[in-house]
């Protein structure tokens, strides 16, 4: 281990993480100290007097003394790229080119919180079904492991014809108890070996590419990516940057592979001297017809910017909504599921019963 990585490890272990909140909180106080006249390395200074996160304090004293030595703040924040990002500094080098530092920070901060805020509602929605799944194992492992098995020894006392559904679940409890511990490894080791492969790029393309697919979640997915998308590059050509470079910059803050890959030889087309809106026709299925058709009469009409930040909002209301119908439909589609596991126990357990107390009547 380099002593590099070394240092960093040791910084996280007693400085702690630089949070997002503490990221958005310097965008936004450094735009109102500057908006009312303080000098910027002073306006850093009062910062660093307020922060309580021990990580971020050194990090804005290593800025000051860069500040100090005569470089930008952008270039001062770079030296911590792996903390702030690339969107984030390229941000701050666009106000300080431009002389419009104040309203950069201003729009940082805003697009920070609504892609939190858009992140947060995603997650959000795989808390309930994580949380039904989670318990419905618990208790089928409870079943399966202890009351199944003393049942099923009962059953196979009793010389009668015991029904599809008890041998079923006889066979399912005599599978369990005999090779349960060598299928609970198997699943870990398998759990494992995907997570593995998922961290290899070209597999974790696939992957990407098969979420986008799949019902429910793939229009949810879809319109996650779009509205960072389209917010993120239009902050970014808001800001004064090239359209290759913001492209450059918006493809590294997608997270799905496959929006990343278009992203690129989207850039590669612009190059050419092409529109966006001629190669994003051509992906109507990842960017819609709607994007591609605003998009093109914001190139038209000199209004990109305004035309993507409107379509960063609309997108954001479609995950929302979206968001919520996954939630209305697979809330009853998981009561459905438990209910036929808990219906197929129940007659597997009480139908031979019925059978072993009518022989006994006779």
């Amino acid at each position: 281990m380099s002593r590099k990585k070394y240092k960093i490890d040791l910084d996280i272990i007693f400085l702690g993480w630089v949070s997002f909140l503490d990221k958005v909180l310097f965008a936004r106080h450094l735009a109102l100290m500057i908006k009312v006249g303080l000098p910027l390395r002073e306006s850093i200074a009062t910062i660093q007097e307020q922060t309580q996160n021990k990580k971020f304090k050194k990090i804005l004293g290593d800025v000051l003394k860069n500040i100090d030595n005569g470089k930008s703040l952008a270039d001062s924040l770079a030296q911590h790229s792996k903390i702030f990002g690339s969107f984030y500094i390229n941000i701050i080098r666009a106000g300080e080119e431009s002389g419009t530092l104040e309203e950069n920070l201003k729009y940082l901060a805003s697009h920070l919180e609504k892609n939190h805020e858009l992140k947060r509602k995603v997650r959000t929605i795989m808390i309930y079904p994580s949380i039904v799944l989670i318990t419905a194992i618990f208790l089928s492992a409870v079943i399966i492991f202890f009351v199944l098995p003393k049942i099923t020894v009962i059953f196979k006392s009793f010389q009668i014809q015991l029904p599809l559904t008890t041998r079923i679940l006889i066979g399912f409890t005599d599978i369990a108890k005999n090779y349960g511990v060598l299928i609970l490894f198997g699943v870990i080791a398998m759990l494992i070996i995907l997570f593995l492969l998922a961290r290899i790029r070209s597999v974790k393309f696939i992957i990407h590419k098969i979420i986008l697919k799949i019902p429910l979640i793939g229009p949810i997915v879809k319109n996650f990516n779009l509205s960072l998308f389209s917010r993120t590059l239009g902050i970014l050509l808001r800001s004064g940057l090239p359209i290759v470079s913001a492209f450059e910059i918006t493809q590294e803050t997608l997270k799905n592979l496959v929006y990343q890959k278009e992203l690129e030889k989207t850039a590669n087309e612009i190059k050419k001297g092409k529109t966006i809106s001629d190669y994003l026709k051509k992906k109507e299925r990842l960017f819609t017809p709607m994007a591609s058709r605003m998009i093109g009469v914001g190139e038209k009409t000199g209004k990109l910017e305004e035309t993507l930040l409107y379509l960063g909002n609309f997108y954001e209301t479609e995950v929302d909504n979206s968001t919520k119908n996954f939630s209305v439909i697979l809330e009853p589609l998981l009561i459905l599921l438990i209910g036929l596991a808990v219906v197929f126990i129940a007659l597997a357990v009480i139908t031979p019963m019925y059978e072993i107390t009518k022989g006994l009547h006779f």
